[in-house]
């Protein structure tokens, strides 16, 4: 496995610090110990964990890039993608719920005020408490500007009406940012961020969604009727929401994509070690060309994506703009993983449609990757924008 050591003098190392290494050996062992032992089980009644949450946050791989001057650890971008691996490679539907409170936390630490980190943020490390990111409504996930959605300023308070649906944790988080327009005229520019607790006067949750995978994630759809918060909790200016949005996302698809890769490695583990064991034509089925190759390439991609995905997150760690490179990972590891996971199905036969075998599970989880956060082919136009036009234009 590739690794790589920031603060090199002279090109590029590929070794990790012994912290780094600490950490990602903390984050195998709670996957293993943990999350894969409870993953088939909360998958078939859709268990959402808590319990398996409380431990990930007791061990500190929760939150972990709250700042430090806000009780936080303050990790790198980079070091967040070795824990999200880590336990996506144990189950990304359990993986999904630790770590999606970086991405409902993400508009907070990119774009509120002191104050607003010094209310939201530390609450989150005194308990496993979840936040989570409202954008995607019935009518509009991809296409965010057609949101229906409004916010109406009334004095020092704001009324919120509107729906959102395909929320990660939000049938159980405390606190949701939820993106609404101000000013409907004014498309994409007239989208503002609001912090809104979930306990709210006018906040429903309508349905908790079951999934084709990831099933013991919460993925739920909820209304705002009337649901008045302060001026306070607006994130950034009216109107600044969908720049908001689009820059917390350019942080966490990094992680999204790690997660992938977790899936992937989970999926091609399995299949070389069911390959050693079975046995066919008198040969165990590893020694058939069909069979090796098909696994030598699982490999190489899942090492190309890791690649992407450590030089989007080490642009963030530098604070340069990785829009670009965010995307590069995000749909190079989404459409990796289906493959991947699809091939390890097909090395595995009759065997590998069957939910005895774990990498049916996996199929159906790696599905999912190439819808959030961006689809694939919205990364796409993503990724043309940026090359083919100027920034900003």
């Amino acid at each position: 496995m590739a690794t790589i050591e920031s603060g090199v003098a002279t090109g590029v190392s590929f070794a990790l610090t012994d912290e780094q290494k600490a950490l990602r050996e903390l984050a195998r062992e709670f996957a293993d110990n943990e999350v894969r032992p409870k993953a088939a089980a909360y998958d078939e009644h859709s268990t959402h964990p808590a319990d398996v949450i409380a431990t990930a946050h007791e061990l500190g791989l929760m939150n972990v890039h709250v700042p430090e001057e806000y009780g936080g650890l303050g990790l790198p971008c980079f070091d967040g993608m070795l824990i999200g691996e880590e336990i996506n490679r144990g189950c990304s539907g359990i993986g999904t719920s630790i770590m999606a409170n970086g991405l409902g936390a993400g508009p907070v630490i990119l774009a509120g005020t002191d104050g607003q980190k010094r209310e939201w943020l530390p609450p989150l490390l005194e308990e496993p408490i979840l936040c989570s990111f409202g954008l995607s409504e019935p009518g509009a996930g991809s296409d965010v500007a057609s949101m229906k959605t409004t916010a109406v300023r009334k004095g020092d308070e704001y009324v919120l009406n509107g729906s959102k649906t395909f929320i990660t944790n939000a049938g159980h988080a405390a606190w949701t940012v939820v993106f609404a327009k101000t000013d409907p005229s004014k498309g994409h520019k007239g989208i503002s961020g609001f912090v809104v607790p979930m306990d709210a006067r006018g906040v429903t949750i309508e349905k908790h969604l079951d999934k084709m995978g990831q099933r013991s994630t919460d993925t739920s759809a909820f209304s705002l009727q009337d649901v008045v918060v302060p001026a306070a909790n607006r994130l950034g200016e009216e109107g600044q929401g969908f720049r908001i949005a689009m820059q917390t996302l350019d942080f966490t698809r990094p992680g999204t994509a790690a997660g992938a890769v977790g899936v992937a490695q989970s999926a091609y583990e399995l299949a070389v070690a069911y390959a050693k064991e079975r046995v066919t034509f008198e040969l165990p089925i590893a020694m058939h060309q069909g069979v090796s190759f098909m696994i030598a390439d699982m490999a190489t991609v899942i090492e190309a994506a890791r690649l992407l995905v450590w030089q989007a997150a080490w642009l963030i760690d530098q604070g340069k703009r990785a829009t670009l490179q965010s995307s590069f990972a995000k749909r190079f590891a989404a459409d990796m993983v289906m493959k991947v996971t699809t091939d390890a199905v097909q090395v595995f036969g009759g065997y590998g449609y069957i939910k005895e075998y774990p990498v049916e599970k996996l199929m159906r989880d790696a599905k999912l990757f190439q819808i959030y956060e961006g689809t694939s082919q919205i990364q796409r136009l993503v990724i043309a924008k940026e090359i083919f036009l100027p920034r900003g234009a």
